[in-house]
């Protein structure tokens, strides 16, 4: 009787053994993994881009009628289509200069850039319009930081990132820092990766050619974390059925100027830290697309999807009081509400006034040196937060 007993305890380890070395295989195989937190789970596809797959060909034919409420950019009933059952998504991508070139910037309505820790800069892009025809590849996303969430919260947006500054309980950071603290309290309609596993965000080592930290992998897709929001009762609507731009205010908008009544201006720089010149930005205008197209650290700003430089129509310089650093973590903070200096660049000239924020949930606001709301150039808009005046040449 004990030998039978043995013979079985034998047996079922030799099954188990050799089930899991199938189940192993096959996993590995399939290159997926459950829907986990911090997933570090790499595409069988790693050495692809992710370039946008288009979900309908926009058909040169049709007319752009569509007026996209973000930037005021024109396109298809197609395209509105898709946007209409949605809300607008924003995604935290980084700066650093082992992570360029990053993917997605370029098909960003409206980019806000602002330093964090290190002296180096942070991008949140805001994704509404432009990606409507198409499914983007983010990267590398990253933390979230307080201010932009104060910026989020202007759109009643998706928000991605991954982790961020701050739980309420982290005695470690400045109570005004705690950036994932406000994400819960504010009720904001978080997308972090912490929760989100493969195929919708996996570190991918090999997007670029050459090795990166593990902090500089993380790629997330835009229709992913659209059904991701809806699963979660929110698309254009949340879950108490209060669409997303109930209490939006739109910007004005105008059309280019003619080419003849463009300006001719020398480059936009900003220094965003002394001695942190692979920060440096530079726009030069084109005046034949009335165009402003970006150079990072003294080279051109690409975007890995389209391989092209990253180009818009506005650029908009909002002068921000800078706090910090104000913990030991190093984080900083941004006068986001009130109001301080703007400078508007767009058609190949320079309009100095003012910017005006009343509240977190309340849209920053524009106006000329008269108190005129600004009429942004339809089209892509990029917001650069300067501590200072005299971080920008013009």
């Amino acid at each position: 009787m004990g030998k039978n007993k043995i013979s079985l305890l034998l047996g079922g380890l030799i099954l188990y053994v050799a089930s899991t070395g199938i189940s192993l295989k096959a996993f590995s195989a399939s290159g997926t993994s459950s829907n986990s937190g911090n997933t570090n789970i790499t595409s069988p596809l790693a050495k692809t881009s992710g370039s946008p797959k288009r979900q309908f060909r926009i058909d040169p034919a049709i007319p752009r009628d569509q007026v996209c409420p973000l930037n005021g950019q024109m396109f298809t009933k197609q395209e509105k289509d898709v946007w209409d059952k949605r809300r607008p998504l924003t995604v935290m991508i980084e700066n650093h200069e082992e992570a360029r070139p990053q993917s997605g910037l370029s098909y960003a309505d409206i980019v806000y850039e602002a330093l964090a820790e290190g002296w180096i800069t942070r991008f949140m892009g805001v994704y509404y319009c432009d990606t409507a025809a198409g499914n983007v590849a983010f990267a590398p996303v990253r933390s979230a930081r307080t201010y932009f969430v104060d910026w989020v919260s202007e759109y009643d947006a998706l928000y991605n990132h991954v982790g961020g500054a701050g739980r309420c309980e982290d005695t470690t950071v400045d109570v005004r820092a705690k950036a994932l603290c406000q994400i819960d309290r504010f009720g904001i309609k978080d997308l972090d990766q912490f929760g989100i596993g493969f195929p919708d965000c996996y570190r991918n080592p090999d997007r670029l050619d050459h090795p990166v930290a593990t902090e500089h992998q993380m790629v997330c897709f835009s229709d992913n974390l659209y059904k991701i929001g809806a699963k979660r009762g929110w698309t254009n609507v949340d879950e108490d059925d209060v669409s997303w731009d109930k209490n939006f205010t739109e910007w004005k908008f105008k059309d280019d100027a003619k080419e003849a009544q463009r300006g001719t201006p020398k480059p936009l720089k900003i220094v965003f830290a002394e001695g942190y010149d692979k920060f440096d930005v530079k726009w030069d205008y084109d005046k034949a697309s009335n165009m402003y197209k970006r150079s990072n650290g003294e080279v051109p700003h690409l975007d890995k999807e389209t391989g092209e430089q990253l180009a818009v129509k506005n650029v908009v310089v909002q002068i921000s009081k800078l706090t910090g650093p104000v913990d030991e973590h190093a984080h900083i903070l941004y006068q986001t509400i009130g109001n301080g200096k703007a400078i508007i660049f767009q058609d190949g000239k320079v309009m100095e006034g003012l910017w005006r924020k009343s509240s977190r949930t309340a849209r920053t606001m524009f106006y000329d040196a008269d108190g005129n709301p600004v009429e942004f150039s339809r089209g892509k808009i990029w917001i650069e937060i300067v501590p200072s005046i005299k971080d920008v040449s013009y």
